[in-house]
Order: structure tokens, then C-alpha cells, then sequence
């Protein structure tokens, strides 16, 4: 599985025309993304067959949230529902570097059978393997996207290697952060993932505010094909 960012509705139908296989759609790359408009979510999800993720992610501040901000994300959760889109990407810490286990039961409460995807807050936790563990209580989540922890995919292998161990299965491990077509086939051999998630790593050169390249897309497919099929 490959799943790319959008971050617009010609993204979106630039990922699919060229071979992504989900969607995660999000505002605001240059700071880590933050949830979509209404009106995005809508156009998206009107004008391709994709699977799309919406992230729910009310600012750019951290990953601890008020009481207002938890209101907000079940707000758009619903939003999310009631557009169609296929699933949600969240992550909730607390204060101390862990997984807010409060504020993530909340939010899983109302995403009923929306497709969850915890996203890199866990690259900022105190422990991200034992947070894996955490995780594995919630059968809603079905993956983790990470870099592993701070930096890049590449800086931390081993990490990664870890925590798909950690996940025994039960949770996909989904790789982002940095990749590109050429570290993107050591990435994969190296820890054993099978997912991956792909941001400027496949915009034409390298950058949040370029278009999707379908010549980075294809050929990150044909790595991913090549090592994991």
C-alpha cells in the first residue's frame, strides 16, 4: 500500500490517475498538516474512487490538547462521516510524552467504522515502541504511520525494525517521513514494513508546494512492488 498526501483536488486526482493507492488529505504541509475544510473533504471525496483519510488535527501548536480542542476533532470526525471519506488520521499525547489514552478513547467513540490511522505524534513520544504496545489495546487503529522517532525513516531503522516487531501483526507500521525513491527500498528491507507514506517525497522537487510528480510516484511504486510483492 502505497498513501500519499493531498492537499487539494487536483492532488487527489493526480494520485490516483498515477497509481497511489490511498489518500490522506490534510492542509497545511509546511506544518505538519492540519484538518481540512469542509469544502475540501467534500471535493475530494466527490471526484475520486480512492480510499481517503482525512487528517483531524485542529492546529499546529502540539499534539496535547484542550478540552475545546477534543470538542473540535469530534466535530470534524463527524464531518468526516457524514462526507464519506473512508478514514481518519489522529494522535493525542499528554503532558509527559505518552499516549493520551483519555483523549484517544474519546475520539475513537465517534469514529464508529472509519478506517483509524495514528499519525507521527508517536515520532515525539517518550518510548515510540512501547507506544506501539499502547496502541495495541485499540483494534479501532489499524496503523501507525512513523519515521520512528525524531528525524527521518532513514535515521531510525532499528527503531522501526522494533516496532513492527512490537506490533506482532495486529497493527501496520506504516513508514513516513523523508522518504524518497532512493532510500525508499533500503527503508523497506531494512525494518520489514509494507506500507508506506509518501509527502514531498514524490512532489516535483521535493517540495509542499509543488504538484504531485507522476514520474517520483511511479517510480516509488516500482521500488515498493519490486521489494515487497
Amino acid at each position: 500500500m502505497i498513501e500519499v498526501i493531498a492537499t487539494c483536488v487536483d492532488d487527489a486526482i493526480a494520485i490516483e490517475k498515477y497509481g497511489g493507492m490511498r489518500i490522506e488529505l490534510s492542509s497545511a504541509l509546511s506544518e505538519l498538516g492540519i484538518t481540512p475544510s469542509y469544502a475540501l473533504i467534500k471535493n475530494v471525496v466527490d471526484n475520486v474512487k480512492l480510499p481517503v483519510h482525512v487528517l483531524v488535527r485542529p492546529h499546529s501548536k502540539s499534539f496535547v490538547y484542550s478540552d475545546y480542542d477534543i470538542k473540535v476533532m469530534k466535530e470534524d470526525i463527524e464531518i468526516v462521516k457524514e462526507l464519506g471519506a473512508t478514514g481518519i488520521v489522529i494522535g493525542v499525547l499528554n503532558d509527559k510524552g505518552r499516549i493520551d489514552e483519555e483523549n484517544l478513547e474519546e475520539l475513537l467513540s465517534c469514529a464508529d467504522k472509519l478506517d483509524v490511522t495514528f499519525h507521527r505524534a508517536i515520532d515525539v513520544t517518550e518510548d515510540p515502541v512501547e507506544s506501539v504496545r499502547t496502541l495495541l489495546k485499540y483494534p479501532q487503529i489499524k496503523r501507525i504511520v512513523t519515521a520512528g522517532g525524531k528525524g527521518k525513516v532513514i535515521d531510525n531503522l532499528d527503531v522501526i525494525k522494533k516496532m513492527v516487531e512490537a506490533a506482532e501483526d495486529k497493527i501496520i507500521i506504516m513508514l513516513g517521513g523523508g522518504l524518497t525513491r532512493d532510500n525508499l527500498r533500503l527503508a523497506l528491507e531494512r525494518t520489514g514494513a509494507r506500507e508506506v507514506h509518501f509527502g514531498t517525497g514524490v512532489r516535483e522537487n521535493y517540495h509542499y508546494t509543488e504538484d504531485i510528480s507522476p514520474t517520483l510516484l511511479q517510480e516509488c511504486l516500482n521500488i515498493w512492488r519490486q521489494t515487497t510483492l
